[in-house]
C-alpha cells in the first residue's frame, strides 16, 4: 500500500496512490487511514497537492552522526566522531512540510544544509521493541529531508535548535508498508542540489540499523502511531565541503531512494512570519 495525504478541491483526504491516480480512502485521521478501506471515485495525481503523509506528528525524532563516512565529515562542523551511543535529536511539529512545497532559508542564519534520509512511520504503540520485532511497529517508509540550519545546530548541546525551524522536515511523498516495499537494506538514498548529486548511500551502511534504533527509543520511552523517525544520512552533505556549500534562495533539493520515488523542494526566502496571539 502506497498511503498519502493529499489537497484537493480545497478538502484534504487520505488517499492510496495507484499509479498516476489517488483512490480516496474513509477516515480523517492517519490512524483511521491505514485500514485502508477506500471510498469515493479516483483522482488523477495531476489534480491533487500531496502533503505530508502524517499533519503533526507527535514525535519527530532524527538520529545523528549515523553513517560512518558522514560521523568522519561532520567532525569538521559539530565537532563528533563515530558514535558507539545512539545520539538522538528532535525536530518540531511545525517544522512539517510536504514533499514538493517550499523550504525557507531562515532570516537569522545563511548555513542552510540538506540531509535525505529514509524516514519511518509508526502505525502500533512500542514499548521495550527487541530490535528483530522492530518491523511489527512500523507502518512504513517515506523520503525525507533533514534540513539542517548549521550554525544554530552548532550552538546548541542537544542539535534541537539547528534541527527543528519551520518547513525543515519535508517528508512523502507516499508513505510505502514494508509488505510492498520489502527489504530496505539496499535502497539507494541520493540527493541532488539543482541536479548535481551530492548524496549517495543505502541503510545497510547505517551505523544503527532502523531496528536497533527503534530498540534503543522504545527503552526509554512509547512510540505512538504516526511518529516520525528520520534514520540519518549518508556523507555529502553541504557543511562537509572546503568551502561549505550552504543552500541559497533559488536552490532546489531533490532527494530519490529507490522504490520509494522522490521529493523536491524549492529554497525560499523566509516570508514575514511574525506573530503574536
Amino acid at each position: 500500500m502506497r498511503l498519502v495525504r493529499f489537497e484537493a478541491e480545497g478538502h484534504v483526504r487520505f488517499g492510496h496512490l495507484e499509479g498516476d491516480t489517488v483512490v480516496p480512502v474513509a477516515g480523517d485521521s492517519f490512524i483511521d487511514a491505514l485500514e485502508g478501506r477506500e471510498k469515493g471515485a479516483p483522482l488523477a495525481l495531476s489534480v491533487v497537492r500531496l502533503l505530508a503523509p502524517v499533519p503533526r506528528p507527535r514525535k519527530i525524532l532524527g538520529i545523528g552522526v549515523n553513517y560512518a563516512a558522514h560521523a568522519a565529515e561532520s567532525v569538521s562542523f559539530i565537532n563528533t566522531a563515530k558514535p558507539e551511543v545512539q545520539k538522538w535529536f528532535n525536530k518540531q511539529a511545525t517544522a512539517v512540510n510536504g514533499p514538493y512545497d517550499p523550504v525557507h532559508l531562515p532570516r537569522v542564519s545563511s548555513q542552510l544544509d540538506y540531509e535525505g534520509e529514509l524516514v519511518a512511520v509508526i502505525g502500533k504503540h512500542g514499548r521495550h521493541v527487541p530490535a528483530e520485532r522492530a518491523m511489527e511497529i512500523v507502518a512504513g517508509f517515506c523520503i525525507g529531508c533533514d534540513y539542517s540550519v548549521r550554525d544554530w545546530q552548532k550552538a546548541s548541546q542537544t542539535m534541537i535548535m539547528g534541527k527543528g525551524f519551520d518547513t525543515h522536515a519535508p517528508f512523502g511523498p507516499a508513505l510505502v508498508t514494508p509488505d510492498e516495499l520489502g527489504d530496505i537494506s539496499d535502497l539507494e538514498i541520493r540527493s541532488f542540489v539543482n541536479g548535481e548529486l551530492r548524496q549517495s548511500g543505502r541503510p545497510r551502511d547505517m551505523i544503527h540499523d532502523v531496528g536497533a534504533q527503534i530498540a534503543h527509543l522504545t527503552a526509554a520511552f512509547t512510540l505512538e502511531p504516526g511518529d516520525v523517525i528520520f534514520t540519518g544520512t549518508p556523507a555529502g552533505v553541504g557543511a562537509g565541503f572546503d568551502p561549505p556549500k550552504w543552500l541559497k534562495a533559488g536552490d532546489r533539493v531533490r532527494i530519490e531512494i529507490d522504490r520509494l520515488g522522490h521529493i523536491e523542494n524549492a529554497i525560499v526566502p523566509e516570508p514575514d512570519t511574525m506573530r503574536i496571539g
